[in-house]
């Protein structure tokens, strides 16, 4: 994600034109599920590693449930990141576009080559089938919604921004964000391809110090809108 697209709309997401179709744009869980879910987006980045490795070893070793968006270019050039994160049976796999475009920018059929192809490289190359989509910027209009829903996606955003794009944003203003904002049934979206200067050590104490605490289980998106406190 291109910083002074990071900065100006993941404060929130862009909707361009308003229709009762929004109603089908997810933007958080049950408030009365106890949990959360940590969503990271891998989109292609340029100077940046591209993995955060650290942030995926911690994630792994405390057996957190994620989902992470990976955009086509991403999976292009991370096959063998790919494969581990569908191993880890307790990470889940969304989409996030293909080339990371401004989907309300284009026209239909662009939309629907957009979001589709990774869908699609994720079936070939991989034999998985993704059923999230997270639009690129957090952008769309309501022919993007109308796309989706016709691939059969579901379309998932956010109700916590987390800001970890933003290298003026020191770990305390992250964590401090995260701290205010955070409650059962939020979605939160950081970044897992090295943007993030400080995600690793934010969700480090997110999970220790303020999660666990307010006992709020990490969830992935599938689970946390399935979850039911009375289950």
């Amino acid at each position: 994600m291109k910083l002074a697209a990071a900065v100006a709309l993941l404060v929130l997401p862009l909707v361009v034109g308003t229709t009762p179709s929004h109603a089908q744009v997810i933007t958080s869980g049950p408030r009365s599920c106890p949990g959360v879910a940590l969503t990271f987006d891998l989109c292609p980045v340029r100077k940046a590693s591209g993995f955060d490795r650290e942030l995926v070893d911690f994630l792994v070793r405390e057996r957190i449930p994620a989902t992470f968006f990976l955009s086509g270019r991403w999976i292009d050039r991370h096959e063998a990141h790919v494969k581990e994160l569908l191993a880890t049976p307790f990470f889940e796999i969304g989409t996030h576009g293909h080339r990371h475009d401004h989907l309300p920018m284009l026209e239909q059929d662009r939309q629907r080559e957009e979001i589709l192809r990774p869908v699609e490289m994720l079936k070939t190359r991989f034999n998985r089938t993704a059923t999230l989509f997270r639009p690129p910027f957090g952008e769309y209009d309501n022919l993007t919604v109308e796309v989706a829903k016709s691939l059969g996606l579901q379309f998932v955003l956010w109700n916590v921004v987390s800001g970890d794009p933003d290298p003026s944003l020191s770990k305390e203003q992250l964590l401090d964000r995260l701290t205010r904002r955070a409650r059962a049934g939020s979605i939160i979206v950081l970044h897992a391809n090295g943007k993030g200067l400080h995600t690793n050590e934010v969700i480090q104490s997110l999970y220790r110090d303020v999660l666990q605490p307010r006992h709020l289980s990490p969830m992935t998106v599938s689970d946390l809108l399935r979850c039911n406190q009375n289950r």
